[in-house]
């Protein structure tokens, strides 16, 4: 008898992210002195409050089982913070707590995707979206936003995309790759093609409290118009330096909820019992240690965009959201570097600088750099960017 994989497991691809950070990481371990800019998490610790409660949970023995959506002190907690930033009245009974938003977005996914069913994506996208709508059976559907239309899909973009088949439409916002961020215009657009339709919008806001210009426009923010057919997909990772914690949640119609409840509890059950307790802790704390947060990462967003700029024929179209830029590299390619994933490797190998490249978010000629580092190692990294490209212009 032959022993083979599933078909579903040749869906899968590595992590580039993971890959590349991986490899500078073992490169840095021989002594090379290699500076990351890959990562996309922030280089903050946990704050402190966070972790005490965590603690503290652990310690007094709340180390069981829990419900699989979650404790609902915390549920409740989520449900009252979405309510009074968005002027809704959802429940907790609305609300799943998961193991990270990435495996909220795959939760949705699976509860409301069949094989053959299509969802639209906007790229430049975060490449585990594609890979989970082909684990749910479904087929991914590309429309591409380019960075001169400030990676924003047009009406006309979005009414070609949608077919008979049309099941969801995957929004993140502000976005990795690029930073940027979708106007509330654009979101209606969307939400009233969803209702026409009679598709549903998951929106993945992960980075919503890291906005640099104006406010965060949500889906939330449309009210009942759209509540019946949205995925509100949030989490801890990037507001409260959590990543590794691995707390994300849903907000969805009562009915998905049970569902991703029912299907949650035969894959993983519940998320770890005490990082839910500081989770609690993070929706509970004062704004004060988020915005200085966000403000340094601004601070820094500005310094690698004025590093940046000084690089001739870079194309650096500004962020407004996130932790990422997204440069295009393009006129710098030659025979000797064709494409951005050359470009990558030789950056990594030659000038010991990790960036990510842009076609395996589908924005091919582009490179996405993390602001999410210290200054210092900004400053040096572009510094050997620019060298690096100066030595290999065409």
């Amino acid at each position: 008898m032959t022993r083979t994989l599933a078909q579903r497991t040749q869906l899968l691809k590595p992590s580039p992210t993971l890959g590349i950070t991986a490899k500078a990481a073992a490169m840095k371990a021989d002594g090379k002195p290699v500076l990351s800019l890959s990562v996309g998490e922030p280089d903050f610790n946990t704050p402190s409050e966070i972790c005490e409660a965590a603690i503290k949970a652990i310690e007094s023995g709340r180390t069981k089982y829990t419900p699989s959506a979650g404790i609902p002190e915390l549920r409740e907690q989520i449900a009252g913070n979405y309510n009074q930033r968005f002027g809704q009245q959802v429940g907790p009974s609305q609300v799943v707590v998961s193991c990270g938003a990435k495996h909220s977005v795959f939760n949705a996914l699976t509860v409301l995707v069949d094989p053959g069913d299509e969802v639209i994506l906007i790229a430049p996208y975060w490449m585990t979206y594609k890979d989970q709508v082909l684990l749910a059976g479904g087929v991914p559907v590309v429309v591409h936003a380019d960075a001169d239309q400030g990676f924003v899909p047009t009406r006309e973009q979005l009414e070609a995309a949608i077919s008979p088949k049309t099941r969801a439409i995957i929004v993140n916002t502000p976005s990795n790759p690029t930073g940027a961020t979708l106007p509330l215009e654009t979101l209606e657009t969307i939400a009233q093609l969803a209702d026409r339709h009679g598709f549903w919008i998951l929106s993945d806001e992960i980075y919503d409290r890291l906005v640099y210009q104006g406010e965060h426009a949500s889906f939330a923010q449309l009210g009942s118009k759209i509540a019946d057919q949205m995925i509100y997909i949030n989490g801890c990772s990037k507001t409260y330096a959590m990543t590794g914690w691995r707390i994300g949640y849903l907000i969805v119609p009562k009915p998905v909820a049970q569902a991703v409840s029912n299907f949650q509890d035969q894959v993983t059950s519940n998320p770890t019992s005490f990082a839910q307790v500081g989770a609690l802790a993070a929706f509970r704390m004062q704004e004060q240690e988020v915005e200085a947060m966000r403000q340094e990462f601004d601070t820094r967003r500005h310094h690698v965009l004025g590093l940046l700029g000084e690089i001739p024929d870079l194309q650096v179209p500004t962020p407004n959201g996130a932790f990422y830029v997204f440069p295009d590299f393009s006129a710098y390619f030659s025979k000797a570097i064709p494409d951005d994933l050359t470009l990558a490797e030789k950056l990594l190998d030659e000038a010991l600088v990790a960036l990510v490249p842009g076609s395996v978010f589908e924005g091919p000629g582009h490179l996405r750099l993390s602001y999410a580092v210290s200054m210092e190692t900004l400053t040096q990294a572009v510094e050997r960017i620019a060298e690096f490209l100066r030595r290999n212009a065409p």
